[in-house]
C-alpha cells in the first residue's frame, strides 16, 4: 500500500505539472485585449448586478486551441444556453478556482447555436416549461432546482437566503438529487427483477447527469453512484475509503486543477466522507445496532456533512450558518416529495395546460412552506457568523475528524461495507 500510495501521488504529481504548464500559456496575454471563442459549458448565470456569467471551455483564442476554462461577465441581449458557442472580446485577466483567465464586462461579439446542439438541455428547458405552466414564482424555479439543478432562475434574495441556512446543496446538481431518483428507480423496479432495478437506476444517473451537465461535483456523484450501485448488483460491498479514493482518483486524472481550484469539487467530497464515513459511525457510537428512521437518518447526515465541510466553507467564505441543521431537518426530509410533485406539476402543464394550476396545487403548497421556512430562519439576526480560520488550523480541523471517526471505529466495531449509497 505504501508503495502504490506513494506511485499515485507521484503520478498526479506529473500529470498536475503537465496541465499546469498548458496553463501557462495564457499569462502572456493577461492585461490584454483579446477575442475568446468558446463552448458554454454550464448553465449561464445571472450575477448579482444583472450580468450574464458564463463558463467557457474548449478555447481557442487567435486560431488556437487552448486548455483550461475561461471566465465572462458580460450583458448582452442575446439568448446564450449551454452548448452553444460564444465569441466575446474584452481585457482577459488571471483566473481564479479552476479557470485559465476572467473577462469583465466582456463584449458579445457573436453566438451560434448548433444543431441540433445539446439535446439533453433541449428537453430539460421544454420540460421546464410545462413546470412553469403549473406552479408561480419564485416556488417554480425553487422546484426546478431540486428536479434538474437549475438555479439561474432564482431571485437573488432566495439564493442568498438558502446560502445563509446552508441549503445550497438541495438546487444545485448534487449527488443528494441524484441519490434520491437512483434510490427511487432502484425500489420501484427491485421486486420485478434486479436486472431491471440496476438498469433503470443506470438510466437515471445517465440521464441525470446529461441533463444537469458533467461538473466536477456531478462528476464525483455519478462515478460514486455507479460503482455502487454496481457493487449492490454483483453483491459486493465497496469500502467507502477505497470508493472515495477510486472517485479521487478518476476524476483527478480527468481534471487536476479539481484538486487546488475546484471549491464544487473540493465540499463534494468531504460532504461524501461525511455522509458515508461520519454518520454511520455516529449512529452505531450514540444508538447501537438499531437501523435509524428517516428522520433520525436525515439528521445524523446533516449534521455529518456540515461538520465534514465546515472548515472548507469558512476559509473559503469567512462565515459559518449556525441554522444550517434546522434547516436542513425542515426542508430535506421532504425534498423528495417536491421533486414528485414537481414532475406532477411538470406533466400536467405539458399535457393539460388549461388544468395546470390545478396539478401543480400540491407542489405549490409544499414549495411555499419551504421558501417561507428558509427565509424565515435567514431573517435571524444571529443566523450566520463570521469565522477566520486559516488553512493550517482547517487541516487541523481534518485530523481532529480523522480522529473521531478512528475513535468511534474501534469503539463501534462497526463495518463500514455495510454502507452502501443505493440501499
Amino acid at each position: 500500500m505504501p508503495v502504490l500510495l506513494i506511485a499515485g501521488v507521484a503520478m498526479g504529481l506529473w500529470r498536475g505539472s503537465i496541465t499546469q504548464r498548458e496553463l501557462d500559456v495564457y499569462k502572456p496575454m493577461y492585461g490584454k485585449s483579446i477575442e475568446v471563442t468558446g463552448h458554454v459549458k454550464d448553465d449561464v448565470d445571472i450575477g448579482p448586478s444583472g450580468q450574464l456569467v458564463i463558463r467557457l471551455d474548449s478555447i481557442v483564442i487567435n486560431n488556437q486551441k487552448l486548455s483550461g476554462a475561461v471566465w465572462i461577465s458580460a450583458t448582452t441581449k442575446s439568448e446564450i444556453k449551454r452548448g452553444d458557442i460564444v465569441s466575446v472580446s474584452g481585457n482577459l485577466l488571471a483566473g481564479f478556482g479552476n479557470f485559465a483567465g476572467v473577462m469583465y464586462r466582456a463584449k458579445i461579439t457573436n453566438v451560434t447555436q448548433p444543431v441540433p446542439g445539446d439535446i439533453a438541455r433541449v428537453v430539460r428547458d421544454w420540460f421546464v416549461g410545462g413546470i412553469r405552466q403549473g406552479l408561480n414564482e419564485p416556488e417554480a424555479s425553487l422546484g426546478i432546482g431540486y428536479l434538474v439543478g437549475q438555479r439561474r432562475a432564482l431571485p437573488l434574495d432566495l439564493v442568498v437566503a438558502l446560502q445563509v441556512v446552508g441549503l445550497t446543496h438541495v438546487v444545485v446538481a448534487s449527488g443528494y438529487n441524484l441519490t434520491i431518483l437512483v434510490r427511487l428507480a432502484r425500489r420501484l423496479f427491485e421486486k420485478v427483477s434486479k436486472y431491471l432495478s440496476a438498469l433503470a437506476s443506470s438510466i437515471m444517473i445517465f440521464a441525470f447527469i446529461m441533463v444537469t451537465g458533467l461538473s466536477p461535483s456531478m462528476s464525483r456523484a455519478g462515478l460514486v453512484a455507479g460503482l455502487s450501485l454496481a457493487a449492490w448488483y454483483y453483491g459486493r460491498k465497496f469500502h467507502p475509503i477505497v470508493l472515495l479514493a477510486i472517485a479521487v482518483g478518476v476524476t483527478v486524472l480527468i481534471n487536476p486543477s479539481y484538486v487546488w481550484g475546484d471549491l464544487g469539487w473540493q465540499l463534494s467530497f468531504t460532504a461524501f466522507g461525511g455522509v458515508m464515513i461520519l454518520a454511520p459511525l455516529l449512529q452505531r457510537y450514540f444508538f447501537g445496532e438499531k437501523k435509524p428512521g428517516f428522520i433520525r437518518q436525515i439528521l445524523g447526515e446533516t449534521i455529518s456533512a456540515q461538520i465534514c465541510t465546515a472548515p472548507i466553507l469558512v476559509v473559503a467564505f469567512g462565515q459559518l450558518s449556525n441554522v444550517a441543521i434546522i434547516a436542513n431537518l425542515l426542508v430535506l426530509p421532504l425534498v423528495p416529495l417536491a421533486m414528485l410533485l414537481t414532475f406532477i406539476a411538470g406533466i400536467g402543464g405539458l399535457a393539460m395546460p388549461s388544468l395546470a394550476m390545478i396539478i401543480g396545487a400540491p407542489a405549490q403548497w409544499l414549495l411555499d412552506y419551504m421558501v417561507y421556512a428558509t427565509q424565515f430562519l435567514a431573517d435571524i439576526p444571529w443566523a450566520m457568523s463570521k469565522v477566520t480560520v486559516g488553512p493550517i488550523m482547517a487541516i487541523l480541523c481534518y485530523v481532529a475528524i480523522f480522529g473521531v471517526c478512528l475513535y468511534l471505529w474501534r469503539a463501534t466495531k462497526f463495518n463500514l461495507r455495510d454502507v452502501n449509497l443505493v440501499e
